[in-house]
């Protein structure tokens, strides 16, 4: 979505809030959720995969919009910045070199939305915390490794949850080390961000006695905790393990309602 569509939308519309944040590429446009009352708040800053934040029309897709209310409804602010809209940018599923990469530019985006949230009276600035979808997990994953820490002085991200990232890059790096707690959830059938490598980044996060905790759903394919996705293949997907360009996607109801209690839970956590 370009920013000429945003800035045509009313400000108010499902629940959210349409913002802009200052970022080092100019300005990174955002959706806001919030409780009512005046807080302070905890926040969470969750991340969009790879197809964005918008579907058809200019209207939030329904992973986010179920994410933003079901959140904002146990106490959090969630603000959900738009790595790719805020750019000019449609969906980067189909896209084999991306010029808005997981572990650069939307590290970035990130941190700028930490410091935005933490400018504001109605949060609490100690108590952010990270979540992220698919390539919004892997920038879960690098944003909070030890290496990565932010350097502006204010609080970090308390804890950090990422559904299904492509832990191929981090497990293989020797340098990848958690400074904050992580959970990562993912399906055992998940065949386009298999489960293996992130199996193997917790079990060597734990053995060095990180917080990294792996929860990991029988059966339950990418996009599992979609509110409605029914079963099927998608195709042009270059990252595709099987090389094929085919992977398969859908919801798993037990595992979608495992999932929004245990994150909520786990970003509540002191």
């Amino acid at each position: 979505m370009t920013l000429a569509l945003l800035a045509a939308q009313p400000a108010h519309a499902g629940g959210y809030e349409r913002v802009a944040i200052p970022a080092d590429h100019g300005t990174l446009m955002g959706v806001l959720y919030r409780p009512p009352g005046e807080g302070p708040f905890p926040a969470v800053v969750a991340l969009h995969g790879c197809g964005g934040l918008w579907r058809e029309q200019g209207k939030l897709s329904l992973r986010h919009a179920d994410w933003g209310e079901r959140l904002a409804a146990a106490g959090f602010v969630v603000l959900m910045p738009d790595s790719y809209g805020s750019r000019g940018l449609g969906s980067q599923c189909g896209v084999k070199d991306l010029t808005v990469r997981a572990g650069r530019e939307r590290v970035a985006d990130a941190m700028a939305a930490r410091i935005w949230l933490q400018q504001r009276g109605d949060v609490r600035p100690d108590a952010i915390a990270l979540l992220g979808w698919s390539g919004g997990g892997l920038t879960v994953l690098t944003a909070i490794r030890r290496d990565r820490a932010p350097a502006d002085g204010g609080p970090d991200f308390r804890r950090a949850a990422a559904f299904y990232p492509n832990c191929r890059t981090q497990s293989e790096s020797p340098s990848f080390s958690a400074r904050i707690p992580l959970m990562i959830l993912i399906g055992d059938a998940d065949d386009w961000t298999p489960a293996a490598p992130c199996s193997h980044l917790a079990k060597a996060a734990q053995a060095r006695g990180e917080p990294v905790d792996l929860v990991l759903y029988p059966g339950a394919l990418h996009d599992f905790d979609h509110p409605r996705l029914e079963v099927r293949e998608r195709e042009n997907i270059p990252s595709s393990p099987s090389a094929t360009g085919k992977v398969t996607v859908g919801t798993n109801m037990a595992a979608r309602e495992d999932a929004l209690k245990r994150v909520k839970a786990f970003l509540a956590a002191p």
